[in-house]
């Protein structure tokens, strides 16, 4: 016996969410699959909200710094990255989330999701053009920096303890590696 397993479009997961079916649980969708997210650790959430305030400082008008809000993406997933760096379009996301095209790069914080984060995730990304994408190992404490999109993945990996790193799409921008992983 082979197990079938229902898989959910976008416009299905928000009707879900408008009708009240998902509010008392933590989930974005993947690749069409209803996902339990991990609860944030004091970790998580102290070093993903300092670097989101770093990086607004940094970036100033020419970026927004989303957190922890939804990206929606062409291959039926809509995640919440822990930042996502995009397009200051203004009152445009209240029509809707950022697309692929609006998207400059994202960083994730992970623990206990780190096998998520840097597998499952990094191919959900790389698919839907996504091209930089960052994982902050807190067990390790690094930086893991995916870059240059290569036949539905990232070719380049990245990976940083300390020193400056210039996001692909603001070169003249040095980030603090020690900023982005507040150890």
């Amino acid at each position: 016996m082979s197990l079938i397993i229902a898989k959910w479009t976008i416009a299905e997961y928000h009707r879900m969410i408008e009708a009240g079916i998902l509010s008392d649980r933590q989930v974005e969708l993947l690749k069409g699959e209803i996902v339990e997210m991990s609860p944030e650790g004091q970790p998580h959430a102290y070093s993903s909200s300092e670097a989101g305030e770093y990086l607004a400082k940094l970036l100033g008008d020419r970026a927004k710094v989303r957190q922890a809000k939804p990206i929606t993406l062409p291959n039926d997933s809509e995640p919440e990255p822990d930042i996502a760096v995009v397009q200051p379009l203004g009152r445009e996301y209240r029509e809707h989330h950022p697309y692929p095209e609006n998207i400059f790069w994202l960083i994730e914080y992970a623990n206990s999701s780190l096998e998520k984060d840097l597998e499952i995730k990094t191919k959900i990304y790389a698919q839907a053009g996504i091209l930089e994408y960052w994982v902050v190992n807190l067990k390790k404490l690094n930086l893991v920096a995916f870059r240059e999109i290569l036949d539905g993945d990232y070719a380049t990996k990245l990976t940083l303890t300390e020193g400056i790193i210039q996001p692909l799409a603001f070169p003249d921008v040095s980030v603090a590696v020690e900023q982005i992983i507040n150890s």
